[in-house]
C-alpha cells in the first residue's frame, strides 16, 4: 500500500533532501507539501528539483484538504505543536523532526494520539549515528552513574537544548544511579554556570554552546574516579543523514496508536531503509 505524505517545511534544511528522497521511494507519494514563503511554487522547483507540478501549500490547514496517511513536520519550534495538533484531530499519522517541544507538549501529543487513534514518532535526532549514540549512552549510564551532556550548535540555532540533547537527558535520567557532583542548590557564585538541570527522574546537566562553525554536535561525558568516557555525534553540513531515519519513522508510524520518542525502538528490526 502506498503510504501519501503531507511534508511541512518543504524548503528548509532537511526539507530539501526529504522532498526528493520521499519521491523517490516506491511505497510512498508526496501528496501535498507546506512552505509559507513560497506558497504557489512548484514543490520540485522550489526543493532544487525538477517541477513536478504540485504546487506548495502556504499552510498545513490548505495541505490537509488532500486526504494523506502521514505528516511530517520540520518546520520551526513555535510552529510545531500547532502542526502536530492539527494533523491528529485529522486523524493524520505523524513523524516530528522539528525539536523544542517540551515534556508537557509530548504528554498532550501523546493523549490526542491514543485519543484518535493515530500513531506519532518524535525523535530527537533521526540520524543513524546520533540514535547509536543514545543507545551506547544509555548502556554506559547502566555502570557510571556520573553523566553530563554538551550541546553544539551554529550560532543562529534557536532552541536550547537541540532536541538531540534533549532527549538524550530526558532518557538517561530515567536509568542512572544517583550522581556524586553537588546538586546545583548546593552551588556557590553562579550555580547556572552548571547548566540546564533536565529529566524527571535522576536529572542530569545539560550545556548548551551556540557559536560560529559549528553545525550539530553532541556529547554524553561520563566520569569515574581516574577515567573518562566520552560519546559524541558531530553531524556534517548537509541533511541526508537524518533522511533515512525520517523514511523509517514514515514506514513504521502507522504501526502504533500514540506516541514513540525513541528512533532506536525503531531501528531494533530495520537499520536501513
Amino acid at each position: 500500500m502506498t503510504i501519501k505524505v503531507v511534508m511541512a517545511g518543504a524548503t528548509g534544511w532537511v526539507g530539501k533532501a526529504l522532498i526528493p528522497a520521499i519521491q523517490a521511494q516506491g511505497d510512498m507519494q508526496l501528496v501535498g507539501a507546506v512552505a509559507r514563503r513560497a506558497v504557489g511554487h512548484d514543490i520540485g522547483v522550489a526543493t532544487g528539483g525538477q517541477p513536478t507540478g504540485q504546487l506548495l501549500s502556504g499552510t498545513l490547514v490548505e495541505a490537509l484538504h488532500t486526504p494523506c496517511d502521514v505528516v511530517v513536520d520540520y518546520t520551526k519550534p513555535v510552529a510545531v505543536r500547532d502542526h502536530v495538533m492539527l494533523a491528529i484531530s485529522r486523524g493524520r499519522h505523524v513523524v516530528i523532526g522539528t525539536s523544542g517541544l517540551r515534556a508537557a507538549d509530548y504528554r498532550e501529543i501523546n493523549a490526542a494520539a491514543r485519543a484518535n487513534g493515530v500513531g506519532v514518532v518524535a525523535a530527537g535526532n533521526y540520524s543513524i549515528t546520533a540514535t547509536l549514540m543514545k543507545k551506547f549512552a544509555l548502556m554506559a549510564a547502566q555502570y557510571v552513574p556520573d553523566v553530563e551532556i554538551i550541546d553544539y550548535a551554529s550560532a543562529r540555532k534557536p532552541d536550547a537544548p537541540s532536541g538531540t540533547a534533549l532527549e538524550l537527558a530526558e532518557t538517561l535520567s530515567e536509568i542512572r544511579g544517583a550522581p556524586t557532583a553537588l546538586p546545583t542548590s548546593e552551588v556557590y557564585g553562579h550555580p547556572e554556570a552548571r547548566g540546564a538541570t533536565m529529566g524527571e527522574g535522576t536529572a542530569v546537566q545539560v550545556h548548551s554552546l551556540r557559536l560560529p562553525s559549528y553545525q550539530l554536535s553532541c556529547e554524553a561525558v561520563f566520569g569515574l574516579p581516574e577515567e573518562r568516557l566520552t560519546i559524541r555525534h558531530d553531524a556534517g553540513t548537509s541533511a541526508v543523514p537524518y533522511v533515512a531515519g525520517t523514511l523509517l519513522a514514515i514506514r513504521r508510524v502507522r504501526e502504533f496508536t500514540g506516541l514513540v520518542r525513541v528512533l532506536d525502538a525503531l531501528m531494533d528490526e530495520t537499520l536501513s531503509v
